[in-house]
């Protein structure tokens, strides 16, 4: 490849750039102005704040210093845009993201526009291998705000007493869903971590080994039935199952149910992407945060795995199963030919922390993962909101142990 980029290469890094682009406004396509304006929690973003960050992420660290004669788009983005970068200068308060009514919808749009035709004009040229890094870094910076786009306006539009659909989904005829078979591992030295040259977070670096003891890893994630037997066997009204945090804000929260379970008569439903559904026992239970994962577990008899034990069997199968798809966007029953990924992502027991060796990147980049690195539990798999060619076996999602709107799911693991 040499230092330089060949016009092969930069033309396929321009091809990517507008397909994952395009992508972010198809998602934003079936919302309209006023969806995308509505910040229902603090952790939530209003839809055109994805759209705008995104922008801003290419803008200030490529456009601004590799693009000769660039000129922002507007000198207030840096700051109502800027996401946590603390490094690159101030930054509007997240919590109050939905009170911005302005910039609309539509100047978003134009700030978008403006920001692909400098890039269409920078990826263009010659290239330089730090450039191309950062290109990708901000592709994939912007899948992950794809799948925080759906998370959020499924959480607003929820909020609605009208429940209305974000789009039209297919779901799957109810089916019984097929038992669990466990997928054994004799432990020992492992490889854990991001080993070759194609992208990875910086937190999937550097790789190193991990000593594992025999498991067995469940071959599918629990189900819809399964988490209901918990909830009839009174797991959230047991405190022996929890963790004393844990329970202390299920009590707080009165959690019941996993989030957007509701029951009508004597039927659960929940609300999806697609608007209200019936409770499907055969499709993975979604949207549970660490704490009832871990009670579940604990009930049943098990335990979550590590992150390292969940690599150590992911890394040697292909990462395939239920990722974004504009017709599905829910999960699905686990089909025979089991796979670890997609559906819902999968909470480990391992807490969010640096892989021995990590070093950030240098300047504000470096910002990215390393200073989250803390009350954080790290997640596995992707979900069925993930776009296929962003995930990959090393790849180590996080959240806060009581997160409930990502699509976040559970397998069991046990001792051999």
């Amino acid at each position: 490849m040499g230092d330089l980029t060949t016009t092969e290469q930069s033309t396929r890094l321009a091809s990517r750039y507008r397909q994952v682009r395009d992508m972010t406004e198809t998602l934003a396509a079936p919302l309209s102005p006023e969806d995308q304006t509505v910040q229902s929690m603090p952790d939530v973003s209003p839809t055109k704040w994805h759209r705008a960050h995104t922008s801003w992420f290419f803008e200030t660290f490529l456009l601004e210093s590799e693009l000769r004669g660039y000129r922002p788009f507007h000198p207030a983005y840096a700051y109502l845009f800027n996401s946590y970068y603390e490094g690159v200068g101030a930054r509007y308060p997240r919590p109050r993201r939905g009170v911005v009514s302005r910039p609309g919808v539509g100047e978003v749009g134009e700030y978008r526009r403006h920001v692909d035709e400098a890039m269409t004009r920078l990826l263009a040229g010659t290239l330089t291998p730090d450039v191309t890094d950062l290109v990708e870094l901000g592709l994939h910076h912007e899948q992950q705000h794809q799948e925080l786009l759906l998370m959020d306006i499924k959480h607003v539009l929820s909020c609605n007493p009208l429940q209305p659909a974000y789009t039209t989904v297919k779901f799957d005829e109810p089916r019984a869903a097929r038992p669990t078979a466990w997928i054994e591992h004799d432990g020992g030295l492992v490889e854990i971590g991001h080993t070759d040259d194609a992208f990875g977070f910086d937190n999937e670096f550097p790789r190193h080994t991990a000593h594992l003891e025999p498991f067995a890893l469940g071959d599918r994630p629990i189900t819809c039935g399964e988490w209901l037997a918990f909830m009839d066997d009174d797991g959230y009204g047991r405190p022996d199952l929890w963790l004393s945090d844990g329970w202390a804000t299920a009590q707080a929260e009165e959690w019941n149910a996993p989030l957007y379970w509701f029951k009508v008569v004597d039927d659960w439903w929940l609300f999806t992407l697609g608007g209200p559904q019936l409770v499907d026992l055969a499709e993975p239970v979604c949207h549970i945060s660490y704490y009832e994962a871990d009670a579940f577990a604990r009930w049943a008899g098990g335990r979550l795995p590590t992150e390292a034990e969940w690599e150590a069997v992911a890394v040697e199968r292909v990462p395939d199963g239920n990722f974004l798809d504009l017709s599905t966007l829910h999960p699905r029953p686990t089909a025979q030919a089991a796979s670890l990924f997609g559906n819902v992502w999968q909470w480990t027991s391992s807490s969010y922390s640096p892989y021995p060796g990590f070093r950030p990147a240098p300047g504000a980049v470096g910002e990215y993962n390393g200073k989250f690195m803390v009350n954080q539990y790290v997640l596995r798999g992707g979900s069925c909101v993930t776009s296929s060619d962003h995930i990959r076996a090393t790849y180590r999602n996080f959240f806060p142990p009581s997160a409930r709107w990502p699509f976040t799911g559970l397998r069991l693991a046990r001792d051999s």
